[in-house]
């Protein structure tokens, strides 16, 4: 049975640095972001965010997202079905590979990793409207306030213009999941962005 804590920043951070230490799955809420919660290892924790090496429902890898740590609501050292999940894992032959040593103390570092690490990522935005908007696409340029990416709409189409985001809006990134890696793969090699004005308005939600 795994042990919900319910605590903020310091203990949490060291919480997650245990789980990593000793290959725990574990479990965690975000209550003001979504309905729903994420299984998966810790890849690495970090000043402001920390890496979670996913499991999707199919007990599958189901990508990398990294998330702050302040958005968790509840976390669960190990997950109380870890047990069944880590015998399910070694039958498929899914070992957890987090890449060492990514950077986690401000978010232009995880953009940056992150664009290094995957030829798409999913930038998930804080939304007046909804709880968290994801936009997902290829960095194309750094700016000191955010930078600007080439999307690919929900329909897998490349826009020719680049969408900004700063810095400060960006709740978390995603790379590796199934979604975005299919989006990529219809979308193909993405065409030349049109010359203008770096960074237009955002594009298409996901």
């Amino acid at each position: 049975m795994g042990k919900i804590i319910q605590l903020k920043t310091n203990g949490q951070r060291a919480s997650l640095r245990e789980a990593q230490e000793s290959k725990q799955l574990v479990r965690l809420w975000r209550g003001e972001l979504e309905h729903g919660s994420f299984c998966g290892y810790v890849g690495g924790v970090g000043r402001e965010f920390f890496l979670l090496w996913v499991i999707g429902d199919g007990i599958s890898y189901d990508g990398m997202y990294i998330m702050r740590h302040r958005d968790i609501s509840e976390l669960e050292v190990p997950d109380k079905h870890s047990s069944f999940l880590e015998k399910a894992l070694a039958l498929k032959g899914i070992v957890p590979t987090p890449p060492a040593d990514f950077p986690l103390d401000d978010i232009a570092q995880v953009v940056g990793a992150a664009s290094k690490h995957a030829p798409v990522i999913g930038v998930h935005v804080d939304s007046e409207d909804e709880a968290e908007v994801c936009y997902i696409g290829r960095m194309v340029s750094v700016e000191e306030d955010g930078f600007n990416m080439q999307e690919i709409t929900p329909d897998a189409e490349w826009l020719t213009e680049p969408s900004f985001f700063a810095w400060d809006e960006v709740s978390t990134v995603s790379l590796e999941d199934a979604y975005a890696q299919s989006l990529l793969a219809v979308a193909g090699d993405p065409p030349p962005l049109e010359q203008g004005d770096a960074g237009g308005g955002v594009g298409h939600a996901h």
